[in-house]
């Protein structure tokens, strides 16, 4: 997700926030949108600038906000805006995995291990059906989750079982990963999906 992505995606969450809830704290959108107190407070003023939310003052010193007319109209934009992206973002991730398990099933590897838990973890997982080829489990040692998908996930690239290769499928490091993959299965037993633009796609 690029920064403009960011930052549509977090006005978009504070927005809804708001219309959910009127008398929601500065505090409690920080927590919502994952982010510091003041970056939302940045957030909410340019929200207010933009004629997006209006403030009114409460009782003891509180403050409650209001989407407008076009806070409404501008909420709907981002979540056309953030419907379509998802979508392109599935179609690619669909289509760039085809071709990894392609290469896979004629590479004949069969027992295959995912390297990072995320969105594009579970596309391979629905696209892998479509071919002779098992996902033993996901190797992400930044994931607290003891499973994912049904599958076991390994935080420790030594407990990972017989495996004959890796995918690439974490999102926010895929180059660190495919690094640790490399290191575990060798380069031409690792494939990366054309999304993730690392110039690479396994042999």
């Amino acid at each position: 997700m690029n920064t403009g992505e960011r930052e549509e995606a977090l006005t978009l969450e504070l927005l809804q926030a708001i219309e959910q809830r009127s008398d929601v704290t500065q505090r409690r959108l920080a927590d919502r949108l994952g982010v510091a107190l003041g970056l939302a407070n940045s957030y909410l003023k340019r929200c207010v600038r933009k004629g997006w939310v209006k403030v009114s003052q409460a009782p003891a010193n509180r403050y409650l906000y209001y989407l407008t007319p076009k806070g409404f109209a501008e909420k709907s934009r981002l979540t056309g805006e953030y419907l379509r992206q998802s979508f392109q973002f599935y179609r690619a991730a669909g289509s760039s995995l085809r071709d990894v398990l392609d290469t896979c099933s004629r590479a004949g590897s069969r027992r295959l291990v995912l390297f990072g838990v995320s969105e594009l973890a579970e596309i391979a997982m629905l696209r892998v059906r479509e071919y002779p080829l098992q996902v033993i489990g996901i190797f992400d040692p930044d994931c607290t989750q003891g499973r994912f998908l049904s599958l076991v996930v390994w935080r420790n690239a030594e407990e990972i079982g017989a495996a004959d290769g890796a995918i690439i499928t974490s999102l926010s490091a895929s180059r660190s990963m495919c690094d640790l993959a490399t290191k575990r299965f060798g380069a031409a037993r690792v494939w990366v999906p054309a999304i993730l633009g690392l110039g690479r796609t396994g042999k």
